[in-house]
């Protein structure tokens, strides 16, 4: 795949991720520099399609240091999504339809060098959803460390 910039943690916990896109991200000038930087954050960030067209929004890119305030860029800016006629008319019918949103999961580096987003398709959960969540891995823990300590007898 190529190299993870960052990752929305959250989203996997919060949302229920149903199905994954790619799409490229219209970067402009010194965008680019900080997000080969590491310099992103995907806490707020989330993806709409307004006017078919595909858009990130809250995306927080961080300003490029050495570059001279006219020529960097706004940290919050709406950015553009770069995908195909086909994934926006699929992703626009499920969002509609059933209610679904729109995440970004990660950013990353492709091999040819391009800035790439991980979108999912999510629902929100429910408390009780994340309680039967931390329930079963609690379970599954437990299991496994019966198993440990019984191989060892």
């Amino acid at each position: 795949m190529g190299e993870t910039i960052a990752q929305n943690r959250k989203a996997r916990h919060e949302f229920s991720i149903e199905d994954t896109f790619e799409a490229g991200i219209a970067l402009r000038g010194t965008e680019i520099k900080s997000v080969r930087d590491h310099k992103v954050s995907l806490a707020d960030a989330y993806a709409r399609i307004e006017k078919d067209e595909a858009w990130l929004i809250g995306l927080h890119i961080a300003p490029w240091g050495t570059a001279d305030v006219r020529f960097n860029h706004e940290p919050k800016r709406m950015r553009k999504l770069l995908l195909h006629r086909a994934e926006i008319d699929e992703l626009l019918g499920k969002t509609k339809a059933k209610g679904l949103t729109l995440i970004p999961l990660e950013i990353y580096i492709n091999d040819r060098g391009l800035a790439k987003v991980r979108l999912g398709l999510a629902r929100g959960k429910q408390s009780w959803d994340r309680r039967r969540e931390i329930a079963d891995r609690d379970a599954k823990r437990d299991m496994a460390r019966e198993m440990a300590d019984a191989r060892r007898r």
